[in-house]
């Protein structure tokens, strides 16, 4: 038991820079009283428990806003970054070394007993405030960005954004590290890949303009002014995309 309690502080240290000693992780850190709590709470409603199970995870929800149900299985090196608003149903699965941020909520989407909740493999990482519905599966590795919506299975490895959530990028599982908030490199936002667009029209217009100017001026036109203001404007231009 000691020594399951001393891997969940050191996992602590590993993901949170903030962290400076044990003693601060074990009187402050929200996340970590909540898993202790979760883990009396789970024992006692598998022994059949139940009532006390769930005073149990009442008083663990008022002192650190974490929510648990004591049925949810969750595995080793669970980390929850400060935690408020999180909430894991009763049939949520969790695998190893997954980390949650705040806002979390592992939710059901059917008021029918049985299975209702998600599943997370090994390694998942869920970004502030990203929702996880009904009983799907979060593959293992993958990452979920902040305020998302997933409503459908996530490969593993693979990063999920948006509302509703759609899959962004899928890298090898030795290239992943861990990203504080989940978010990947290509977030595929329509906004920016419109920008990108317009700049390079605008590069290849340059391009085009100057070759008619070379043209214009071996014909013997004087084309000093029209350079210098097509200049100034890509110049105005490169300022506004910085």
């Amino acid at each position: 038991m000691f020594a399951r309690i001393k891997e969940e502080i050191s996992v602590v240290f590993e993901r949170d820079p903030a962290a400076r000693t044990k003693w601060e992780v074990v009187t402050c850190y929200p996340g970590f009283h909540a898993l202790l709590f979760h883990r009396v709470a789970h024992w006692l409603w598998q022994a059949g428990l139940k009532w006390l199970a769930r005073l149990t995870s009442h008083f663990g929800r008022w002192l650190t806003g974490i929510e648990i149900h004591p049925g949810a299985r969750i595995g080793r090196r669970f980390f929850i970054d400060h935690g408020m608003g999180v909430v894991i149903g009763e049939t949520a699965e969790i695998g190893d070394d997954c980390t949650l941020y705040h806002g979390v909520t592992l939710g059901g989407t059917s008021w029918n007993k049985g299975k209702r909740h998600p599943t997370l493999g090994n390694g998942v990482v869920l970004g502030a405030g990203a929702k996880i519905l009904g009983p799907i599966t979060i593959g293992d590795g993958a990452r979920v960005g902040s305020n998302a919506v997933v409503v459908k299975n996530v490969p593993p490895g693979a990063t999920a954004i948006g509302i509703p959530a759609r899959i962004v990028e899928k890298e090898a599982s030795d290239t992943a590290g861990f990203l504080a908030y989940a978010v990947g490199s290509d977030m595929n936002d329509p906004v920016t890949k419109a920008i990108h667009k317009l700049i390079d029209h605008s590069v290849s217009t340059d391009q085009r303009i100057e070759k008619i100017l070379e043209q214009l001026q071996r014909l013997g036109v004087d084309c000093g002014e029209v350079a210098k203001r097509d200049k100034l404007d890509a110049n105005h231009l490169n300022k506004i995309v910085d």
